[in-house]
Protein backbone atom coordinates (compact mmCIF):
# COMPACT_ATOMS: atom_id res chain seq x y z
CA UNK A 1 0.00 0.00 0.00
CA UNK A 2 3.09 2.09 0.74
CA UNK A 3 4.60 1.40 -2.37
CA UNK A 4 0.90 2.64 -4.14
CA UNK A 5 1.04 6.17 -1.94
CA UNK A 6 4.19 6.67 -3.12
CA UNK A 7 3.81 6.35 -6.73
CA UNK A 8 0.63 7.92 -6.71
CA UNK A 9 2.72 10.93 -5.35
CA UNK A 10 5.62 10.55 -7.76
CA UNK A 11 3.20 10.78 -10.44
CA UNK A 12 1.17 13.68 -8.97
CA UNK A 13 4.26 15.80 -8.52
CA UNK A 14 4.85 14.79 -12.27
CA UNK A 15 2.17 16.60 -13.51
CA UNK A 16 3.35 20.05 -12.09
CA UNK A 17 0.04 20.73 -9.75
CA UNK A 18 0.32 21.93 -6.59
CA UNK A 19 -0.50 19.63 -3.96
CA UNK A 20 -4.04 20.42 -2.13
CA UNK A 21 -3.00 23.20 0.81
CA UNK A 22 -4.38 22.25 4.56
CA UNK A 23 -8.26 22.88 4.92
CA UNK A 24 -8.21 24.95 7.68
CA UNK A 25 -4.80 26.52 8.56
CA UNK A 26 -2.48 28.42 6.62
CA UNK A 27 1.35 28.42 7.03
CA UNK A 28 1.40 31.76 7.35
CA UNK A 29 -1.39 33.94 8.64
CA UNK A 30 -3.41 37.19 6.94
CA UNK A 31 -2.77 40.56 7.34
CA UNK A 32 -6.07 40.75 8.69
CA UNK A 33 -5.17 37.73 11.37
CA UNK A 34 -3.27 39.94 12.96
CA UNK A 35 -4.00 43.80 15.24
CA UNK A 36 -2.21 46.73 14.47
CA UNK A 37 0.67 47.28 15.92
CA UNK A 38 0.99 49.81 18.52
CA UNK A 39 4.78 50.77 17.56
CA UNK A 40 3.27 52.83 14.54
CA UNK A 41 -0.17 53.91 16.90
CA UNK A 42 -0.02 53.51 20.71
CA UNK A 43 -3.91 53.99 20.88
CA UNK A 44 -4.66 51.48 18.17
CA UNK A 45 -4.96 48.52 20.51
CA UNK A 46 -7.53 50.76 23.06
CA UNK A 47 -9.43 51.86 19.50
CA UNK A 48 -9.74 48.27 18.10
CA UNK A 49 -11.20 47.00 21.95
CA UNK A 50 -13.84 49.13 21.64
CA UNK A 51 -14.41 48.58 18.36
CA UNK A 52 -14.67 44.77 18.76
CA UNK A 53 -16.83 45.31 22.04
CA UNK A 54 -19.57 47.52 20.07
CA UNK A 55 -23.27 45.92 19.52
CA UNK A 56 -22.82 46.31 15.90
CA UNK A 57 -19.77 44.32 15.64
CA UNK A 58 -21.51 41.22 17.06
CA UNK A 59 -22.77 38.80 14.02
CA UNK A 60 -26.14 39.31 13.60
CA UNK A 61 -26.79 35.50 14.82
CA UNK A 62 -25.60 35.83 17.93
CA UNK A 63 -27.45 39.28 18.95
CA UNK A 64 -29.73 38.75 21.31
CA UNK A 65 -31.08 42.24 21.35
CA UNK A 66 -31.32 42.70 17.47
CA UNK A 67 -32.93 39.17 17.40
CA UNK A 68 -35.47 40.76 20.22
CA UNK A 69 -36.26 43.86 18.36
CA UNK A 70 -39.23 44.49 16.88
CA UNK A 71 -38.66 45.08 13.25
CA UNK A 72 -37.32 41.63 13.58
CA UNK A 73 -40.61 39.51 14.43
CA UNK A 74 -40.83 38.34 10.89
CA UNK A 75 -37.86 36.79 11.00
CA UNK A 76 -38.56 35.23 14.83
CA UNK A 77 -42.00 33.79 13.15
CA UNK A 78 -39.94 32.32 10.50
CA UNK A 79 -37.52 30.59 12.38
CA UNK A 80 -39.73 29.42 15.32
CA UNK A 81 -42.12 28.08 12.50
CA UNK A 82 -38.91 26.63 10.42
CA UNK A 83 -37.00 24.75 12.97
CA UNK A 84 -39.54 22.19 14.33
CA UNK A 85 -40.83 21.57 10.58
CA UNK A 86 -37.39 20.48 9.50
CA UNK A 87 -37.12 18.25 12.14
CA UNK A 88 -40.58 17.09 11.70
CA UNK A 89 -39.86 16.30 8.25
CA UNK A 90 -36.55 14.40 9.49
CA UNK A 91 -38.27 11.84 11.52
CA UNK A 92 -40.73 11.26 8.64
CA UNK A 93 -43.79 12.54 10.42
CA UNK A 94 -46.50 12.90 7.76
CA UNK A 95 -49.49 13.11 10.08
CA UNK A 96 -50.80 13.60 13.88
CA UNK A 97 -53.75 12.84 16.17
CA UNK A 98 -53.62 15.94 18.09
CA UNK A 99 -54.68 15.95 21.84
CA UNK A 100 -55.75 18.62 24.25
CA UNK A 101 -56.82 18.42 28.09
CA UNK A 102 -56.63 20.05 31.39
CA UNK A 103 -53.17 20.43 33.10
CA UNK A 104 -54.95 19.84 36.17
CA UNK A 105 -56.29 16.13 34.96
CA UNK A 106 -54.31 14.31 37.22
CA UNK A 107 -53.46 10.37 37.87
CA UNK A 108 -55.64 9.26 40.71
CA UNK A 109 -52.91 8.85 43.43
CA UNK A 110 -51.58 12.77 42.78
CA UNK A 111 -55.20 13.23 42.96
CA UNK A 112 -55.93 11.90 46.18
CA UNK A 113 -52.68 13.80 47.65
CA UNK A 114 -54.50 17.26 46.63
CA UNK A 115 -57.78 16.00 48.48
CA UNK A 116 -56.01 15.10 51.42
CA UNK A 117 -54.24 18.17 51.90
CA UNK A 118 -57.59 20.37 50.52
CA UNK A 119 -59.22 18.46 53.49
CA UNK A 120 -56.73 18.96 55.82
CA UNK A 121 -56.58 22.40 55.65
CA UNK A 122 -60.42 22.77 55.75
CA UNK A 123 -60.57 20.52 58.96
CA UNK A 124 -58.52 23.38 60.64
CA UNK A 125 -60.93 26.16 59.51
CA UNK A 126 -64.30 24.42 58.92
CA UNK A 127 -65.73 28.45 58.46
CA UNK A 128 -63.75 29.36 55.45
CA UNK A 129 -65.86 29.68 52.47
CA UNK A 130 -62.66 29.64 50.40
CA UNK A 131 -61.21 26.35 51.81
CA UNK A 132 -64.68 24.90 51.33
CA UNK A 133 -64.86 25.66 47.98
CA UNK A 134 -60.79 24.17 47.20
CA UNK A 135 -62.37 21.08 49.03
CA UNK A 136 -65.11 20.69 46.42
CA UNK A 137 -63.05 21.19 43.60
CA UNK A 138 -59.89 18.92 45.42
CA UNK A 139 -63.19 16.35 44.98
CA UNK A 140 -64.21 17.81 41.72
CA UNK A 141 -60.67 16.80 40.11
CA UNK A 142 -60.55 13.30 41.80
CA UNK A 143 -63.55 12.27 39.91
CA UNK A 144 -61.94 13.08 36.56
CA UNK A 145 -58.87 11.66 37.52
CA UNK A 146 -60.37 8.64 35.44
CA UNK A 147 -59.75 10.77 32.14
CA UNK A 148 -55.92 10.44 32.63
CA UNK A 149 -56.93 7.37 32.48
CA UNK A 150 -58.73 7.61 29.50
CA UNK A 151 -56.15 9.85 27.71
CA UNK A 152 -53.13 7.35 28.47
CA UNK A 153 -54.96 4.04 27.03
CA UNK A 154 -55.55 6.70 24.07
CA UNK A 155 -51.88 7.02 23.52
CA UNK A 156 -51.37 3.22 23.50
CA UNK A 157 -53.88 3.09 20.82
CA UNK A 158 -52.13 5.47 18.63
CA UNK A 159 -49.04 4.41 19.25
CA UNK A 160 -49.43 0.94 18.00
CA UNK A 161 -51.18 2.34 15.58
CA UNK A 162 -47.98 2.00 12.92
CA UNK A 163 -45.60 -0.23 12.40
CA UNK A 164 -43.06 -0.22 15.27
CA UNK A 165 -41.72 2.37 17.52
CA UNK A 166 -39.70 3.86 14.23
CA UNK A 167 -42.60 3.86 12.13
CA UNK A 168 -43.74 7.83 12.89
CA UNK A 169 -45.98 8.33 10.05
CA UNK A 170 -48.67 8.83 12.16
CA UNK A 171 -47.60 10.36 15.58
CA UNK A 172 -49.63 11.48 18.61
CA UNK A 173 -48.98 15.15 19.42
CA UNK A 174 -49.51 16.96 22.80
CA UNK A 175 -48.89 21.03 24.25
CA UNK A 176 -46.38 18.81 25.81
CA UNK A 177 -47.61 19.78 29.26
CA UNK A 178 -49.01 17.49 32.80
CA UNK A 179 -52.14 16.51 33.12
CA UNK A 180 -54.07 14.73 29.85
CA UNK A 181 -51.40 16.09 28.23
CA UNK A 182 -49.05 13.97 30.05
CA UNK A 183 -51.00 10.81 30.00
CA UNK A 184 -51.18 10.93 26.12
CA UNK A 185 -47.75 11.14 25.56
CA UNK A 186 -47.14 8.34 28.57
CA UNK A 187 -49.48 6.14 26.96
CA UNK A 188 -47.56 6.11 23.72
CA UNK A 189 -44.31 6.03 25.64
CA UNK A 190 -45.94 2.71 27.26
CA UNK A 191 -45.94 0.63 23.88
CA UNK A 192 -42.37 2.17 23.08
CA UNK A 193 -44.11 4.64 20.31
CA UNK A 194 -42.53 8.08 19.65
CA UNK A 195 -44.58 11.33 20.13
CA UNK A 196 -44.55 15.09 19.95
CA UNK A 197 -44.76 18.06 22.58
CA UNK A 198 -45.15 21.04 21.53
CA UNK A 199 -44.43 23.54 24.99
CA UNK A 200 -44.75 27.23 24.84
CA UNK A 201 -42.54 29.24 26.50
CA UNK A 202 -44.01 31.24 29.33
CA UNK A 203 -42.75 34.43 32.01
CA UNK A 204 -42.27 31.50 34.55
CA UNK A 205 -40.12 29.04 33.66
CA UNK A 206 -42.46 25.75 33.13
CA UNK A 207 -41.30 21.86 32.06
CA UNK A 208 -42.35 19.10 29.46
CA UNK A 209 -43.97 15.91 30.94
CA UNK A 210 -41.18 13.33 31.05
CA UNK A 211 -42.62 11.12 28.09
CA UNK A 212 -42.18 13.18 25.11
CA UNK A 213 -39.69 11.29 22.69
CA UNK A 214 -36.74 14.23 23.44
CA UNK A 215 -35.90 14.65 19.63
CA UNK A 216 -39.80 15.79 19.12
CA UNK A 217 -40.13 17.91 22.15
CA UNK A 218 -40.47 21.62 21.20
CA UNK A 219 -40.41 24.66 22.49
CA UNK A 220 -42.21 27.69 20.53
CA UNK A 221 -41.89 31.24 21.56
CA UNK A 222 -45.09 32.08 19.19
CA UNK A 223 -48.46 30.91 20.28
CA UNK A 224 -49.44 31.65 16.78
CA UNK A 225 -46.70 29.13 15.02
CA UNK A 226 -47.69 26.87 17.83
CA UNK A 227 -51.01 26.49 16.52
CA UNK A 228 -49.92 26.41 12.88
CA UNK A 229 -47.82 22.73 13.89
CA UNK A 230 -51.22 21.68 16.00
CA UNK A 231 -52.97 21.52 12.96
CA UNK A 232 -50.54 21.13 9.78
CA UNK A 233 -50.55 17.16 9.81
CA UNK A 234 -53.14 16.58 11.74
CA UNK A 235 -56.07 14.05 10.99
CA UNK A 236 -58.18 14.39 13.94
CA UNK A 237 -57.90 16.44 17.24
CA UNK A 238 -59.36 15.13 21.04
CA UNK A 239 -60.38 17.86 23.72
CA UNK A 240 -60.45 16.24 26.95
CA UNK A 241 -61.69 18.31 29.91
CA UNK A 242 -59.90 21.25 30.31
CA UNK A 243 -59.56 25.52 30.67
CA UNK A 244 -58.68 28.18 28.84
CA UNK A 245 -56.18 26.77 26.73
CA UNK A 246 -57.83 23.70 25.92
CA UNK A 247 -61.03 26.21 24.63
CA UNK A 248 -58.82 28.11 22.62
CA UNK A 249 -57.34 24.91 20.68
CA UNK A 250 -60.89 23.80 20.84
CA UNK A 251 -62.47 26.16 19.45
CA UNK A 252 -59.85 27.36 16.35
CA UNK A 253 -60.22 23.88 15.46
CA UNK A 254 -63.84 24.20 14.93
CA UNK A 255 -63.51 28.06 13.59
CA UNK A 256 -60.99 26.94 10.92
CA UNK A 257 -63.17 23.63 9.77
CA UNK A 258 -66.00 25.58 9.59
CA UNK A 259 -64.89 28.30 7.53
CA UNK A 260 -63.03 25.48 5.70
CA UNK A 261 -59.65 27.45 6.32
CA UNK A 262 -58.22 23.46 6.40
CA UNK A 263 -59.73 20.13 5.21
CA UNK A 264 -62.27 18.79 7.98
CA UNK A 265 -61.27 16.25 9.90
CA UNK A 266 -62.62 14.40 13.14
CA UNK A 267 -62.84 16.54 16.52
CA UNK A 268 -64.37 14.79 19.24
CA UNK A 269 -65.04 15.71 23.27
CA UNK A 270 -64.05 13.63 25.55
CA UNK A 271 -66.91 13.66 28.57
CA UNK A 272 -69.65 15.13 26.97
CA UNK A 273 -71.36 15.93 30.77
CA UNK A 274 -68.33 18.43 31.15
CA UNK A 275 -68.61 19.47 27.69
CA UNK A 276 -71.99 20.07 27.30
CA UNK A 277 -71.53 22.78 30.59
CA UNK A 278 -68.82 24.70 29.29
CA UNK A 279 -70.59 24.97 25.49
CA UNK A 280 -73.90 25.17 25.55
CA UNK A 281 -73.84 24.32 21.19
CA UNK A 282 -77.37 24.21 21.95
CA UNK A 283 -77.86 27.53 22.73
CA UNK A 284 -75.76 29.20 19.83
CA UNK A 285 -77.68 27.05 17.04
CA UNK A 286 -81.01 28.63 18.57
CA UNK A 287 -79.84 32.11 18.55
CA UNK A 288 -78.80 31.80 15.35
CA UNK A 289 -74.88 32.45 15.85
CA UNK A 290 -74.55 29.29 13.83
CA UNK A 291 -75.74 26.30 11.65
CA UNK A 292 -77.22 22.95 12.23
CA UNK A 293 -74.12 21.75 10.43
CA UNK A 294 -71.69 23.31 12.50
CA UNK A 295 -73.19 21.07 15.24
CA UNK A 296 -71.88 17.81 13.00
CA UNK A 297 -68.17 19.08 13.35
CA UNK A 298 -67.64 17.43 16.45
CA UNK A 299 -68.96 14.41 18.16
CA UNK A 300 -68.85 12.94 22.08
CA UNK A 301 -66.79 9.97 22.88
CA UNK A 302 -66.28 8.45 26.69
CA UNK A 303 -63.65 6.14 26.36
CA UNK A 304 -60.26 5.45 24.58
CA UNK A 305 -61.58 3.12 22.24
CA UNK A 306 -64.64 4.78 20.97
CA UNK A 307 -62.47 7.26 20.18
CA UNK A 308 -60.05 5.89 18.02
CA UNK A 309 -62.91 3.68 16.57
CA UNK A 310 -64.63 7.03 16.01
CA UNK A 311 -61.69 8.09 14.07
CA UNK A 312 -60.71 5.30 11.77
CA UNK A 313 -64.78 5.08 10.76
CA UNK A 314 -64.64 9.03 10.24
CA UNK A 315 -61.68 8.33 7.74
CA UNK A 316 -63.34 5.32 6.06
CA UNK A 317 -66.11 7.55 5.40
CA UNK A 318 -64.20 10.59 4.18
CA UNK A 319 -62.39 8.29 1.50
CA UNK A 320 -59.35 8.81 3.68
CA UNK A 321 -58.42 5.50 5.29
CA UNK A 322 -55.72 5.70 7.60
CA UNK A 323 -54.47 1.68 7.22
Amino acid sequence: MKKTQAKNEKHFKSLNIPKPPEPTQREEKLPCELPKSTKDDPQAAKRLEEIMKSPSYISADNDYDFLRDDSVRGVRLQIDYLKTELLLQKYGIEKTVAVFGGTRIVEKAEAERHLEKARNAYEKDPTSKILAQKLKIAQSVLQKSEYYNIAREFGRLVGNSGEGPCDCRLTLMTGGGPGAMEAANRGAFDVGAKSIGLNISLPKEQYPNPYITPELCFQFHYFSMRKVHFFKRSIALVAFPGGYGTMDELVEALTLVQTRKILPFPIILVGKEFWKNVINFDFLLNEGVIDFEDTELFWYAESAQEIWNGILEWHVENGTPLH
